[in-house]
């Protein structure tokens, strides 16, 4: 179901330019799961000049904090009852309590991370979180990670797609991610604990 959803949107998102890569951006932010990540690697691939790449990277930044400002009323007017729809209550858990630790710095972490920006949204406009910090974290977060997409892919896009032939360029992306896994893994697992002895204090 996922897989032919994500097929569909960057399909059509792909016939459209910029103007599919804005809205899907911004839809991502807001609810549909298809990240734009999936249409910046191509077009930043197809981009015929830096004029191109820079639209490319504009476009989607600015979309997404915009999108996720969508989130943030979702939160703010239905509450917590929708963010449980959509969540399992472990990772609403561990959403809470990036907030509570972190604050803005949570939301540049799940804007440049794979963690669902649009339930940090959802979970920050629930929770009344100051919108000034909330889109100025969103915006550095979002744009190193798609800033670092157009000019990896765009700018060395060439010799990296060579490096993907090298069975070493292999052996190091594992080594590396082996090594992030581990204390990541145990960050996100604590994050759960932490926030249900949170809540049971409060």
């Amino acid at each position: 179901m996922l897989e032919q959803i994500t097929s569909s949107v960057i399909d059509w998102g792909s016939n459209f330019g910029l103007v599919g890569l804005a809205l899907v951006s911004f839809t991502e932010s807001v609810i549909q799961p298809v990240p734009p990540d999936l249409l910046v690697i191509p077009m930043s691939l197809e981009a015929a000049s830096t004029l191109e790449l820079l639209a490319i990277f504009l476009v989607v930044t600015i979309f997404s904090v915009l999108g996720s400002l969508g989130g943030y009323a979702i939160g703010l007017y239905a509450g917590r009852p929708i963010i449980g729809k959509f969540a399992r209550p472990s990772l609403s858990r561990r959403l809470d309590e990036i907030l509570v630790r972190y604050g803005d710095a949570g939301v540049f972490v799940a804007a440049v991370s794979p963690i669902p920006y649009k339930l940090l949204a959802w979970t920050a406009g629930a929770g009344r979180m100051d919108i000034r910090p909330f889109v100025l974290a969103g915006v550095f977060g979002r744009g190193i990670r798609f800033g670092l997409q157009v000019l990896l892919i765009g700018v060395w896009g060439d010799e990296f797609m060579d490096h993907l032939d090298k069975p070493l360029f292999w052996i190091l992306v594992c080594v590396f991610s082996f090594a992030a896994f581990i204390p990541l893994n145990k960050w996100w697992r604590g994050l759960d604990n932490k926030s249900v002895t949170h809540l049971q204090q409060n």
